[in-house]
């Protein structure tokens, strides 16, 4: 049976009622994206690897926008009721489903349900919109249906574009994740219930029209409320996820900066990165020595260290008497004023920033490398600090063409020293990184230091964020040169060690075994076990 639309009884002349309907597609097009984005940053977020999230989300909410429009067949007979119905539970669902997922991760260790079951449930509303809008469009003024269509997918596409810019530059920003969802949602719910209850008021019965207005009151106060408890909210959720010691917690223009620890609690101070454990007090001098001192046993009177904002590797570099100078590349500024101006983490640092040798740049360390002149005096040691390999917003640190810059800034004899991950536990991005840096015909030594103790921090808060962070019981590294090098581990450590050759061919062999994602370099695996 072919169903027609019966004309609507509109207050206002229908060329002007066209125009008000076509407005709210706009802005429900325009919050739809902003929930899809939101869904898709805090989940790369709480879970990491990026690639995988967005296609989870984006993936999920394709097809069930699909099952929303095939239900939203059966509410055609009362569109605008439906409508309304539709935007209120769509302005519910995605102004909390930040504060949900963030909820889940922090007191259930496990956001990824969470974020399926809100993608299902957003994409199929998002899918009920258009079905019903065109049905609504349609009762005002019979056209073709193909005018209709191209209509409403004009205001639909024109408001996505205007969602998905107002997300990073304006909503995440200024009003930050959980704050913006909660806007977002109460901007789509005063659209779809004043639309209906303005426009289509004379559809409803006297009694639908009190339920729509209660039905919307309370969806407006249940996420203003959200938005007054966004600050506790985030404190509990916080301490929930790192331990009740948190003394700094910070959104810079880059990422969350977390610091626990220190401060006179007698617990070891802890750096977080967006989440990830970046720097343990109790183990990171493993680390850091491993990182800076092999490198150096060459010529080192210049010294370039790209990342290292925290200045733990700069502490390890300024031990050399006979240094000139070092340039920090760091993208985070907010990083970089911490590690001035904290006490506990000057402490740790050894206050290196304060050295007069020492030269901070505010950049991109791929953009940097990019933007030098070629005459630019070169570096004896070049020593990338950056974030682990595993994770895919750092993957072009990690690139051909990051070394490939990063090479033609070494002296002659000068080394390159980069961290790998871990051999044992992620084979495959070890050979990644260390097959890249070999594609450039560069000579390259690997070795491994101990990390921290197995299981980590006693505390399940803590053990729940170093399972993020991707914490080892070791670290890997990959150290290059131009011409042939010998590997000398100095003796800070007894638990420095060179990889041997056999231990090289078992890790090549495992990496080839694994199913790991590995990072998306020109090389893929080492020539010698690629067959």
């Amino acid at each position: 049976m072919i169903y027609r639309p019966v004309p609507a009884r509109l207050p206002v002349p229908a060329g002007l009622g066209r125009f008000v309907v076509l407005t709210t597609v706009f802005i429900c097009a325009a919050c739809g994206l902003v929930y899809e984005l939101e869904l898709v940053a805090l989940a790369s977020y709480l879970i990491g690897d990026s690639v995988t999230q967005a296609s989870v989300v984006l993936s999920v909410m394709v097809f069930a926008m699909g099952i929303g429009s095939l239900l939203a067949k059966r509410l055609r007979g009362r569109a605008a009721l439906g409508f309304a119905a539709v935007e209120a539970v769509l302005a519910l669902a995605g102004g909390l489903s930040a504060m949900a997922l963030y909820a889940c991760f922090a007191w259930f260790g496990q956001a990824r349900p969470a974020l399926v079951a809100f993608s299902l449930t957003i994409g199929v509303l998002i899918g009920a919109e258009v079905p019903l809008l065109m049905t609504l469009i349609q009762r005002i003024r019979r056209q073709d249906a193909g005018g209709a269509v191209a209509d409403l997918f004009a205001a639909d596409y024109v408001g996505a574009l205007v969602g998905g810019l107002a997300f990073p530059f304006l909503l995440l920003p200024v009003l930050g994740q959980l704050t913006g969802a909660l806007l977002t949602g109460a901007v789509n719910a005063a659209a779809g219930g004043a639309l209906v209850l303005w426009l289509f008021r004379g559809d409803l019965s006297v009694r639908s029209r009190w339920a729509l207005l209660v039905a919307n009151a309370l969806v407006l106060a249940l996420l203003a409320t959200g938005t007054v408890l966004t600050g506790p909210f985030e404190r509990a959720a916080r301490q929930a996820v790192y331990g009740s010691d948190v003394r700094v917690a910070v959104q810079s223009d880059v990422q969350e900066v977390v610091l626990t620890g220190g401060g006179g609690s007698g617990k070891p101070l802890s750096l977080f990165l967006d989440g990830r454990l970046k720097v343990s007090g109790e183990d990171e001098f493993r680390y850091h020595e491993a990182l800076v001192h092999p490198a150096m046993s060459g010529p080192h009177r210049r010294v370039l260290v790209l990342g290292g904002g925290d200045g733990l590797a700069l502490r390890e570099v300024l031990r050399y008497a006979d240094v000139a100078s070092v340039t920090v590349v760091e993208l985070d500024r907010t990083l970089l004023r911490l590690a001035r101006t904290d006490r506990d983490l000057t402490a740790l640092n050894h206050d290196a920033f304060r050295d007069p040798r020492v030269r901070t740049v505010v950049g991109d360390a791929f953009d940097w490398l990019r933007g030098r002149p070629a005459d630019a005096p070169p570096y004896d040691v070049v020593i990338c600090d950056l974030p682990d390999p595993g994770i895919t917003p750092s993957t072009k640190l990690y690139s051909q063409e990051f070394y490939g810059l990063a090479e033609r800034r070494l002296a002659p004899g000068g080394r390159l020293a980069v961290h790998a991950g871990t051999v044992d536990a992620r084979p495959r991005v070890f050979w990644t990184v260390e097959a890249t840096i070999r594609s450039l015909g560069l000579r390259t030594r690997a070795y491994r230091v101990g990390g921290g103790a197995p299981g980590g921090p006693a505390r399940p808060a803590e053990r729940r964020a170093v399972e993020r962070a991707g914490q080892e019981d070791d670290w890997s590294f990959v150290l290059a040169s131009r011409e042939s090098i010998s590997l000398r581990l100095p003796p800070v450590r007894p638990c420095l060690q060179s990889l041997t050759p056999g231990e090289l061919v078992a890790a090549g062999r495992a990496a080839e075994r694994s199913r790991e994602p590995g990072l998306l370099p020109s090389t893929l695996m080492h020539p010698r076990y690629a067959e």
